[in-house]
């Protein structure tokens, strides 16, 4: 099943009701959902300081699988932080999350049409990057950075599917 969050007058009016109403189980551990509301408030706390905002959507492709919890967070912390950046940093016009379900992988990207992340903050990967890159490798996955100056950034993370769902383990080292 594929299905596309966009940028409409309705969908702020279904995030307060989203926030103010009890949340089934399935929509707290919803990744997509989690992350579009992060996106939305990120895109309003923008909106407040400069009158503007990024468009900000999420598309899911496949499948929703059930992913194992502690990788769920850890993917939503790496996308947040990819969010956070772009609406932070990038002046972009547009801000998507993409989350691929696949039979062997799950990818989470985010995309920016932006600035580009900065050729020296790029080298030195500061605590953000190498953050992510952590958690990607506690996780069994990979983190993937591509960004040009003014081309904007797409930071990517790819999990075989069989330990996003829970049915690899990986132990972190020192465990």
């Amino acid at each position: 099943m594929d299905w596309m969050m966009s940028d409409t007058s309705n969908q702020d009016e279904m995030l307060r009701e989203f926030h103010t109403q009890p949340k089934p189980r399935d929509a707290v551990q919803d990744l997509a959902c989690a992350l579009e509301v992060l996106g939305r408030e990120l895109a309003g706390h923008q909106r407040a300081a400069h009158g503007n905002a990024a468009v900000f959507s999420v598309f899911v492709e496949g499948a929703p699988h059930d992913l194992h919890p502690i990788l769920r967070n850890d993917a939503y912390q790496i996308a947040g932080e990819a969010l956070r950046n772009a609406f932070r940093h990038a002046r972009a016009r547009q801000i998507e999350v993409e989350i691929l379900y696949h039979s062997r992988q799950l990818r989470v990207r985010v995309r920016d049409d932006g600035i580009g992340i900065d050729a020296r903050v790029f080298r030195e990967e500061g605590r953000g990057l190498n953050g992510m890159r952590g958690r990607a490798k506690r996780i069994g996955g990979e983190l993937e950075v591509w960004t040009r100056h003014g081309a904007g950034t797409e930071v990517e993370l790819s999990v075989p599917a069989a330990v996003a769902c829970g049915t690899s383990v990986v132990t972190p080292p020192g465990v």
